[in-house]
């Protein structure tokens, strides 16, 4: 069906976000996760996710950065790239769609919304 990429610096986050996607293993789709935004690369490299929701607010490689690679760089246009942030500034929410980022989601967010945002990418009804 697909795989859904995770990319979170806190612990606590990446532990909700696979509670919330945990129901759609039952419709063929992998969990993959990462800690930052140099592992995030290699997993979208090696394992090209259909989905990867992605925190901007990382140490090294910011969200920003990974989701130009992507988007820009590497010209993934497949990639469904969802910026998850706390920054909720104007200038933010531009320089997300500069990257490429197909979504710009603020925290704090509903599980249920990104749930669904997910079901749509993947075609699961």
């Amino acid at each position: 069906m697909g795989k859904v990429l995770v990319v979170d610096d806190a612990p606590v986050i990446r532990l909700l976000l696979t509670r919330v996607f945990e129901t759609l293993r039952k419709d063929g789709v992998e969990l993959l996760f990462a800690e930052d935004g140099y592992e995030a690369l290699r997993i979208v490299e090696q394992e090209h996710p259909r989905v990867v929701f992605l925190d901007v607010m990382m140490l090294g490689k910011n969200g920003f950065d990974v989701c130009h690679t992507i988007k820009k760089v590497w010209k993934m246009e497949d990639v469904h790239v969802a910026l998850l942030t706390a920054k909720c500034q104007d200038s933010d929410r531009r320089k997300g769609a500069e990257a490429g980022a197909n979504e710009y989601i603020t925290k704090p967010f509903d599980p249920d919304d990104l749930l669904a945002r997910a079901k749509l990418v993947l075609g699961i009804p």
